[in-house]
């Protein structure tokens, strides 16, 4: 809507300006229609300009007051080589026009009486003193014409291009999401999972964090699902964006879409990779076809799986450890139980063991970026042998 009225607001400062070249002393008064409509293309003209600019979210207050500022800051620069130039090349009579002021002063005889006529009215003689100079109309309404074009350019290129403008000198930021160098955009599975904040709370991270209006809207649908299961994963996902918020020293937010390119497609995941595209962030996912799918799209990616498994301690062959089996396998025989960091453990030979604790002899390891399976055998204690022996 802003915008609308933006350019409806310089049609008519054009025509203004149109209208002044009119009354310019008579010099263009005889092409009055053709300057009201070379006013309108001039008008027209700019906003196809504008218009060749993709389309991107509207700007607060903030950013018109900064393109204003901006704009005329360009015009007095523009302004002053027009001034330059026209004294250079134009004719003496379109460069300065003279400013006079004028003196009345009452004539009096010399008894120091006032002069009057055969009326009765005193006597006054009007004088025009040259106090300054100043531009030629003409000239003054070409240097309005160009503030309003300029200040026109700024403010429709701060409110169209709000998230992608960074000024160091003054720093100005207009949106938090550029703070680090490449902002973190997370998905649902990440923040359902949870590991993400424990995470920040360390201190690794320093980059700024961000939500997706569509990411939100959908772990709110998981919280809200008839599921039991699935309505558990949805609050948690939501308590983990909390303590996430909570974190003073973490830059996060939930970004609106609605205006960007990434709201144009289908599914979720391609959102995500649009936006990451489009913001040039790094994807943060548990998702390993998501994950897929960004590196095709040459988007960076952050898998949460692979960061736990490089900080994780690497389990060899031969090593004990205990784990509670908790349902069966697929292969006969087999029971599968997880460590306290959600990977799965797959013993063999341990199927009629669920529900008990069991220490377990590593015998291999598969790291994935989907997770990490650890495959074991039950370790029986050399005192039971023992007493089977004897």
């Amino acid at each position: 809507m802003l915008q609308h009225v933006l350019r409806a607001l310089l049609v008519l400062a054009l025509l203004a300006v149109g209208m002044s070249y009119v009354e310019a002393g008579g010099l263009l008064e005889e092409y009055r229609v053709v300057l009201i409509i070379g006013a309108l293309i001039l008008a027209v003209g700019v906003i196809t300009v504008d218009l060749m600019i993709p389309r991107k979210s509207l700007q607060a207050l903030s950013g018109l007051f900064f393109g204003v500022t901006v704009g005329l800051m360009l015009t007095y620069a523009l302004t002053l080589i027009l001034s330059l130039l026209v004294s250079a090349f134009a004719p003496a009579a379109l460069v300065t026009t003279p400013v006079y002021r004028a003196t009345v002063v009452t004539l009096k005889n010399p008894d120091g009486t006032v002069k009057l006529d055969e009326r009765g009215i005193p006597l006054i003689e009007e004088t025009k003193i040259q106090v300054g100079e100043r531009d030629h109309p003409v000239i003054a309404a070409t240097k309005l014409t160009l503030g309003i074009i300029c200040c026109y350019f700024c403010v429709s290129f701060i409110m169209q291009t709000k998230d992608d403008i960074r000024f160091v000198i003054p720093y100005v930021e207009f949106s938090r999401q550029l703070k680090g160098q490449r902002p973190l955009i997370l998905d649902t599975s990440v923040i359902i999972d949870g590991r993400i904040a424990d995470v920040c709370e360390t201190g690794l991270i320093d980059q700024s964090m961000i939500v997706p209006r569509f990411v939100l809207l959908e772990l709110q649908a998981v919280a809200d699902s008839g599921d039991k299961l699935k309505r558990a994963r949805g609050r948690r996902g939501l308590d983990i964006l909390n303590r996430l918020q909570g974190n003073k020293h973490l830059d996060i937010q939930v970004l609106d879409t609605r205006d960007m390119k990434a709201e144009g497609a289908e599914s979720v995941d391609l959102k995500l990779v649009a936006l990451a595209k489009e913001l040039n962030g790094r994807l943060v996912t548990n998702d390993f076809n998501l994950s897929k799918i960004a590196k095709l799209r040459d988007v960076p990616v952050m898998n949460l799986n692979d960061v736990a498994a490089a900080i994780r301690p690497v389990f060899l062959p031969g090593e004990a450890l205990n784990v509670r089996i908790i349902k069966p396998g697929e292969e006969p025989g087999q029971g599968i139980g997880y460590l306290d960091d959600g990977t799965m453990v797959v013993v063999d030979q341990a199927r009629n063991r669920i529900g008990e604790p069991v220490s377990v002899a590593v015998t291999s390891v598969l790291q994935t970026s989907a997770g990490r399976m650890i495959f074991g055998r039950l370790e029986v204690p050399a005192v039971t042998n023992n007493r089977r022996k004897a």
